[in-house]
């Protein structure tokens, strides 16, 4: 097989707060949206690498009554507009706004939203990758068969590191070093 379709194949699932931009509890309003440092330059990085990008995100406060899935749909859209790759970025967006103790189709640590795109965008399980800074993030990569990197975020604390170690999942300081290190393949 020639190695354009092969790369085409890859993929990185991206968690949005504490991952791409600040984590803000039940963000909701779009000129709250910060992007974090170095996060648009490893996300062109991985592009250019042809890998696709897919946004995965819980938004219980949905679930919650406390804002609506329009309210999401616009601080993505203003992470996009900040991130400034154009509107395609995403392959393919998840938001999952079940509150925990409602029934669960896609909320994190669900990997079925991973597992869809896995089929519909014909990607190599093997060559993708989960990225979040909480155990739902990569708990949901690593059931739907993919493997999971983790990010440090104002989330991270002993009992999150311990999940992680647990789990065997990689730590990486931000966004930037875990691209860069799944780009080099040393992983």
């Amino acid at each position: 097989m020639a190695a354009g379709p092969e790369k085409a194949r890859r993929a990185l699932f991206l968690d949005r707060d504490g991952t791409l931009i600040v984590h803000r509890p039940y963000l909701h309003r779009p000129a709250e949206v910060e992007l974090l440092p170095g996060v648009r330059e490893a996300l062109s990085r991985a592009r250019e690498a042809n890998m696709r990008l897919f946004l995965f995100t819980n938004q219980s406060g949905v679930g919650r009554g406390w804002f609506t899935l329009r309210d999401v749909e616009a601080v993505n859209e203003r992470m996009v507009e900040l991130l400034g790759l154009g509107p395609d970025l995403f392959a393919d967006v998840c938001i999952a706004p079940e509150a925990p103790g409602q029934p669960v189709l896609y909320r994190k640590p669900s990997p079925r939203f991973i597992r869809e795109c896995l089929e519909r965008w014909s990607l190599d399980p093997s060559a993708c990758w989960m990225i979040g800074d909480a155990p739902s993030d990569w708990l949901a990569g690593l059931t739907a068969g993919i493997r999971a990197a983790a990010v440090v975020s104002d989330l991270t604390t002993e009992k999150t590191e311990a999940i992680r170690r647990k789990q065997g999942v990689p730590r990486f300081e931000n966004l930037p070093a875990a691209i860069d290190r799944i780009l080099d393949g040393s992983l």
